[in-house]
């Protein structure tokens, strides 16, 4: 019984088990308390778009950024405090719950403490300088309150950890490899190009390599010396194959080969838990000398077996079958027809299928319309399509409202997303009968502003296409690498956005205000030498809105050089306005956003797709195999040490 509370959602097991610390347990991972903290989470990572560097102002282009509002020194303190103290109720039921022998035991509490107390020292330094301190440690750390939250991103990071002896060998091999062919050379002239531009030392031979390496500048970095000579292409050639078809590929399979088989390993020793928590608490309630009648009987009044016993929790552990409000029930015959005709799942796929003709249509009419200039299109028929497709939905959505009732419509959350959509199209399309007038041969609905009605309701037209994701848990085969694989996803995505944050936050703290508009520039920012800016640099291509002034601009950059095209742009551009040393940060970046944590996601696709399959074969065998063999092995010590020792 006191195994009980850790077993639904396959948590440790290594917590107090009196009744008030149970109370406790439950209290805590409770969907309210959960809900609170992830809200907490977000809104303190949600500061920095307000907090000074403000990311309030409509353009970050810095030749027309107005002055962004800042707030007054303690609003966005106050408000971080409250998270703070969030966090402290946190790590202190946490801490509470397991016990201080597994406290000392647990590393990330103990990071989780030492991240609070630096945060809270750092809000009261921030205090003391009156908001005006030019760096603050706690915006960096933030990241680490939603990586500790979840323990799929703990797992991501402990992968990682694993796979990190392999990927130095991979970095020192690619070092090894650009010191051979970046070496600089004397020569005569010096209007060399090649020299001039991507050669002219050690460091800058590294970084064009490097970037030739993501193919960001070919064949741009290779031209100057093969319009001379076309041997000179073997060159390029050969280090395109061996670094970006041979050594990347090899780094995927370095970190699948390293990242293979510990998510399985993970979701089994979750399923271990839960596996021996159950049978655990059998053993108690089988060995007690009085047991309740309701506790192991049945309804025949035999007791359960141990089988049983796990096939109960097994019908315990599946989600709630949410009970619909019944239909409305009709005494004509007529009407018990209507209903039985329009509230079968034929007519949802019926309207499935309406909703496919809508997306082809709008998409023919556009297509058809591509060539033409605004002043020469006939919406005609476009406003024809759409007025007869939002009739449709009307229809469909008030004889499912006939056949169902509104309580049993509105408790299906297709119904809902797609009666919304139509009542909007509808109203939408009021609107617009009202200001353009019915459609006719001619028609033409002029722009009012930014977004016309006319463009809203095909805007909302072509949401229809999510009816179709509604398919997707009916189909058995795909639901649950489905499933998994979002799951998966935005666990993914949560983790890359603790990168993605901290590296924002550093570049604001490296690069904010370095980067300023033409006329301001010193001479030894210039790009040029006889006045015209060169073609291909930061300033002629306009990269100006590209920089770190605000959270919001340094995010939008750091997307920009993820995709590494252009990105030697960037690269070239922050070593002129800041330092050489900027190069560090952007290849940095590139290596952990481009190379590893894409391999990484590649690689969990690979390893879901074995894991699911493996654990639904064996997660009812082999957990009964490991039980017997672990109490057969230490019989005079039960199930407390397989247990732990598992």
């Amino acid at each position: 019984m006191i195994l009980f509370a850790s077993c639904p959602q396959y948590r440790s097991i290594n917590h107090r088990v009196d009744s008030k610390s149970l109370w406790l347990y439950r209290w805590y991972y409770s969907r309210t308390c959960q809900w609170i903290l992830s809200l907490t989470i977000t809104v303190i990572l949600a500061l920095a778009f307000i907090e000074e560097p403000s990311s309030l102002t409509i353009t970050s282009d810095v030749r027309y950024r107005l002055p962004a509002w800042n707030p007054p020194c303690g609003l966005t303190e106050s408000v971080e405090l409250l998270c703070l103290l969030v966090f402290v109720v946190d790590v202190s039921v946490k801490s509470y719950l397991i016990g201080w022998k597994e406290f000392w035991k647990n590393k990330w509490l103990m990071a989780y403490i030492l991240t609070l107390i630096v945060s809270l020292v750092d809000w009261i330094v921030s205090l003391s300088f009156f908001c005006k301190e030019s760096v603050r440690i706690r915006r960096i750390l933030r990241p680490f309150f939603l990586l500790q939250n979840s323990s799929m991103m703990k797992k991501t990071l402990k992968s990682i950890n694993s796979t990190l002896p392999e990927m130095a060998r991979w970095v020192i091999a690619q070092k090894t490899s650009f010191h051979r062919m970046a070496g600089s050379r004397e020569i005569d002239n010096q209007q060399d190009k090649e020299w001039v531009v991507y050669f002219r030392n050690l460091p800058d031979s590294l970084t064009s390599l490097l970037v030739l390496l993501t193919t960001a500048n070919n064949p741009d970095v290779m031209i100057p010396a093969y319009s001379k000579n076309r041997a000179y292409s073997i060159f390029f050639i050969l280090f395109t194959v061996l670094g970006n078809l041979f050594l990347m590929n090899l780094l995927t399979a370095i970190i699948y080969n390293q990242f293979r088989g510990y998510l399985l390993k993970s979701v089994q020793s979750s399923l271990f838990r839960r596996r021996l928590g159950i049978r655990a608490a059998f053993e108690v309630l089988s060995s007690l000398k009085e047991t309740p009648a309701s506790s192991l009987k049945m309804c025949s009044c035999d007791q359960l077996s141990a089988a049983q016993f796990q096939k109960l929790f097994e019908e315990l552990d599946k989600d709630a079958i949410k009970q619909h409000p019944p239909s409305p029930e009709y005494q004509s015959h007529f009407m018990q027809k209507v209903q039985f005709a329009f509230g079968h799942p034929y007519f949802g796929y019926l309207g499935n299928v309406v909703a496919l003709a809508n997306i082809i249509s709008i998409c023919v009419v556009l297509v058809m319309d591509a060539d033409k200039q605004p002043s020469e299109r006939d919406d005609f028929f476009l406003g024809a399509i759409n007025c007869f497709f939002i009739l449709y939905y009307l229809l469909e959505m008030l004889l499912k409202i006939l056949a169902m009732g509104l309580k049993r419509y509105l408790s299906y959350p297709s119904n809902r997303f797609d009666g919304l959509l139509t009542v909007i199209l509808l109203i939408l399309e009021i609107a617009t009968f009202a200001v353009y007038g019915f459609p006719h041969p001619g028609w033409r609905p002029e722009l009012m502003g930014l977004l016309s009605l006319w463009d809203m309701v095909r805007l909302v037209n072509m949401l229809i296409v999510f009816r179709f994701l509604r398919i997707i848990p009916n189909m058995k085969v795909i639901a649950l690498p489905c499933t998994t694989w979002v799951s998966l996803l935005v666990n993914w995505l949560c983790s890359f956005q603790v990168v993605f944050y901290a590296f924002a936050i550093t570049g604001i703290m490296l690069f904010k205000g370095a980067v300023v508009p033409l006329g301001n520039t010193s001479a030894a920012n210039t790009t040029n030498y006889n006045g015209t800016l060169q073609c291909g640099t930061y300033e002629q291509l306009e990269y100006w809105p590209n920089n770190f002034d605000d959270f919001a601009a340094a995010v939008v950059t750091l997307w920009d050089v993820m995709v590494v095209n252009n990105w030697q742009v960037f690269l070239d551009a922050f070593s002129r306005y800041s330092s050489p040393w900027a190069n560090i940060y952007f290849v940095a970046w590139w290596l952990i956003s481009s190379v590893i944590w894409v391999n990484l996601f590649v690689a969990l696709l690979l390893e879901v797709r074995k894991c699911i399959y493996l654990v639904e074969q064996f997660k009812f065998k082999i957990f009964n195999f490991i039980w017997f063999s672990c109490v057969s092995s230490h019989p005079s010590l039960g199930y407390h040490h397989c247990s732990v020792s598992l």
